[in-house]
């Protein structure tokens, strides 16, 4: 944000009966109000929001450079935005909602999808701060879903560890369990009580809304 510039007073003038008070300088840097930083968030906010309206979750961008590029930008924004926020806390708990992504492992699940007879429905992440879980969750209604339990610990102010401990692809009367895979982290750029901004330790960006509903297994 640029400062406006510094601007005085005219000089201190005596008379012959009163000494007059000088006039205090202009205070240079604007004020921030919490409508103002609201106003600047929700605007972001919205920026990003139509950006990836169109990209049916991450798999139109994957061959749009120009809009992959725009759609970071925003994210860049967005994490300006949340600087010094702690994302970590129990705000962080809740089913989230995918609505885009770069991470090519769920993209693929969901483009490939009709290869199994059928098609992906929401994909999640079901995080549980208290009790240090994590679940990611792809499904296939009526009654499939793909899903990874994680455990998760609090690293800093918007940063989680997590590692993979199991997966089950699961159907109406059948699971296939998975062996674990992998370990990382995930930082939460940006938090409010619709939308969550996320940036992990592969350079992989998503964006992801609350649902409005809970899942469980």
């Amino acid at each position: 944000m640029s400062l406006a510039a510094l601007t005085l007073s005219s000089p201190l003038t005596v008379s012959t009966t009163t000494k007059q008070k000088p006039r205090p300088p202009h205070n240079p840097k604007p004020k921030i109000t919490c409508s103002s930083l609201t106003t600047q968030s929700q605007s972001a906010k919205h920026h990003l929001l139509n950006l990836i309206s169109d990209q049916e979750r991450g798999l139109k961008t994957q061959n749009d450079t120009n809009k992959r590029d725009s759609i970071i930008k925003a994210i860049d924004a967005m994490a300006v935005l949340g600087r010094n926020t702690v994302t970590t806390g129990d705000s962080l708990s809740a089913t989230w909602r995918l609505l885009w992504t770069t991470e090519k492992e769920q993209l693929f699940i969901i483009e490939k999808a009709y290869l199994f007879g059928t098609q992906a429905g929401d994909v999640l992440q079901v995080i549980d701060v208290d009790n240090k879980t994590l679940n990611n969750v792809i499904t296939f209604p009526p009654d499939g879903v793909f899903f990874v339990r994680s455990s998760i610990e609090i690293a800093s102010s918007q940063r989680m560890n997590f590692k993979f401990t199991s997966a089950v692809l699961r159907g109406k009367n059948w699971e296939f369990p998975l062996p674990p895979f992998g370990q990382g982290w995930f930082e939460t750029v940006y938090l409010d009580d619709e939308i969550r901004v996320v940036k992990d330790i592969r350079d992989d960006y998503l964006v992801v809304e609350r649902a409005p509903y809970n899942w469980k297994e």
